[in-house]
C-alpha cells in the first residue's frame, strides 16, 4: 500500500468527521474517539504508512465574579462551571512532511481549530506550511494553552492576536545568530472581518515576526518584534475586543465602542515587541503592542486613533523547575517529566481603547498558583482584579469601575 492512499483516508475523515460530531452524544463521542484512536494503533503497525499520534487535552474551568465584570447584574457575584476547552489533535510524519489536525469539541459543536500541512526538507531549515494556521503574533498568544502559567492569556494576545487563521507562510531559525523570521499571508476573517468585501472581494493579511535568543542550559534571552497588516474590507471593527482576563463574565472590559459607535474599516495595521528572560526556575515576559485603525470614513474620529497595550507576567517555580524554550519557534513549553511541582505567576496588563469620546481602559493585576501532579494532570487557581476608565466608562459598566474575579481549572493531558 501507498503511503499517501494510507495517509489522505484518515486525513479526509478527521476533517468530515468534525461537523457530524455536533449532533452526537458525548457517548458517542467517546466511542468514535476510541475507535479511531484503534485505527491509528493499526495504521502505526504498516511499516509503509506515516507516523500517526493521537493526543488532545480537557481543560474543565471554574469562573466566579463581582463588580464591573457583572455590572449588569448591579455588581453582584456569578459564576460558571464549564468546560474551557476539549480538544483532540492527529499528527502524521512522512518523509519531509508533517500534517496536525486539531479538533475542538463543545456542548453540540465541532470546529477544526487548526490543519496544518507543512514541509520541512530544505537544507537550511527553512520550513514551509498552508491550511489553517496560528498566525506569527504575540508570545503570550504563540504559548500553547496547555503550557500557560495563568488560567487566561493577557488582554494583548486577545485583543492583537486572530490565532488561528486560514493561509500560508514561511519561517526559518539560524542557529548561527539565533535569527529567527516568519512570514505569512492569511484570509482576514477576524476582529469583525468576514475575510471579503461587498463584492466578494477576498480580504488578506500580511504579518511577519523577528526574534532573536540566546541560550544556555540555565538562561534564555529573547527579543522579538511582530507587524501585521489587514484588510477589514469595510466591515466593522468588532466592539468588544477583550474579556479583561476572565472567560465567562457578563461584560467584557475592553470595549472601544461604549459610549460611542462601531466603526468601518478599511484597514488596520498593529505591531509589537517582546522581550522574555528567564534564568533557571525564574521567568520574566513582557509585551507592548499598538493599533492604528484606518476608517472607511475618513471624517471619523476615529481615523487613525490607537489601541495599545502591554503585559509584564513573571512565573516562578519553588522546586528549581525551568520551562525549556523551543528557539525554533520561538515560545516556551511546560517543563518536561514535571512531577509533585509548583509554580507560583504574577502578572499586570493594561489595553487602552479610549478615543475621541469612547472606549474604554482596563488595568487588570492576577496573582496565581499551579500545581503539576503529573506531565498529564495540572491544577491551577488565579485571583484577578480589574479597574475600568476610560470615556465609555459609565456606559459600559455604569457605577461599578472595578472588578474581582477568581477562577480555577483542572486540566488533563492525553
Amino acid at each position: 500500500m501507498k503511503p499517501y492512499n494510507t495517509l489522505l483516508p484518515v486525513l479526509a475523515l478527521s476533517c468530515l468527521a468534525a461537523p457530524s460530531y455536533a449532533t452526537e452524544t458525548e457517548q458517542d463521542l467517546a466511542a468514535q474517539v476510541a475507535k479511531l484512536s484503534e485505527q491509528v494503533a493499526e495504521l502505526q503497525k504498516q511499516t509503509d504508512s506515516p507516523a500517526i499520534s493521537l493526543s488532545g487535552r480537557v481543560q474543565l474551568d471554574y469562573n466566579w465574579f463581582n463588580g464591573a465584570y457583572n455590572a449588569n447584574e448591579n455588581g453582584s457575584s456569578g459564576s460558571d462551571l464549564f468546560p474551557r476547552r476539549v480538544r483532540a489533535a492527529i499528527d502524521s510524519e512522512f518523509e519531509n512532511w508533517d500534517h496536525t489536525l486539531l479538533l475542538e469539541f463543545a456542548e453540540g459543536t465541532a470546529e477544526i481549530i487548526m490543519a496544518r500541512v507543512r514541509y520541512s526538507g530544505f537544507d537550511d531549515g527553512l520550513r514551509l506550511q498552508f491550511g489553517k494556521l496560528r498566525e506569527d503574533i504575540s508570545l503570550n498568544a504563540l504559548t500553547s494553552s496547555k503550557n500557560t502559567g495563568l488560567i487566561e492569556r493577557s488582554s494583548l494576545a486577545d485583543t492583537f492576536s486572530p490565532y488561528f487563521r486560514w493561509g500560508a507562510s514561511a519561517y526559518q531559525y539560524n542557529k548561527d545568530n539565533g535569527l529567527r523570521w516568519a512570514l505569512g499571508v492569511y484570509k482576514n476573517d477576524a476582529f469583525g472581518s468576514d475575510g471579503e468585501d461587498d463584492s466578494g472581494k477576498l480580504a488578506l493579511a500580511y504579518t511577519g515576526r523577528l526574534t532573536w535568543s540566546k541560550t544556555s542550559a540555565d538562561q534564555v534571552w529573547h527579543l522579538g518584534a511582530w507587524h501585521s497588516q489587514r484588510d477589514m474590507a469595510g466591515n466593522e471593527l468588532a466592539a468588544r475586543v477583550a474579556r479583561g482576563e476572565l472567560r465567562e463574565t457578563a461584560v467584557r472590559l475592553v470595549d472601544y465602542a461604549a459610549g460611542g459607535d462601531v466603526v468601518t474599516l478599511d484597514s488596520l495595521r498593529q505591531s509589537g515587541l517582546e522581550l522574555a528572560y528567564q534564568l533557571r526556575s525564574l521567568t520574566v515576559e513582557a509585551e507592548y503592542a499598538l493599533r492604528t485603525l484606518n476608517t472607511v470614513d475618513n471624517a471619523s474620529l476615529l481615523d487613525g486613533t490607537d489601541h495599545s497595550g502591554y503585559y509584564l507576567n513573571v512565573s516562578f517555580f519553588p522546586g528549581g523547575e525551568q520551562r525549556p524554550y523551543s528557539a525554533g519557534s520561538a515560545v516556551f513549553g511546560q517543563p518536561k517529566d514535571i512531577r509533585n511541582a509548583w509554580e507560583l505567576v504574577a502578572r499586570v496588563s493594561r489595553l487602552n481603547t479610549a478615543n475621541a469620546g469612547q472606549g474604554t481602559d482596563v488595568t487588570t493585576y492576577t496573582l496565581g498558583g499551579a500545581y503539576y501532579l503529573n506531565p498529564k494532570v495540572k491544577f491551577m487557581a488565579n485571583l484577578m482584579h480589574s479597574s475600568v476608565s476610560g470615556a465609555g466608562q459609565q456606559a459600559l459598566s455604569g457605577e461599578e469601575d472595578s472588578g474581582t474575579g477568581f477562577a480555577a481549572r483542572v486540566q488533563y493531558l492525553f
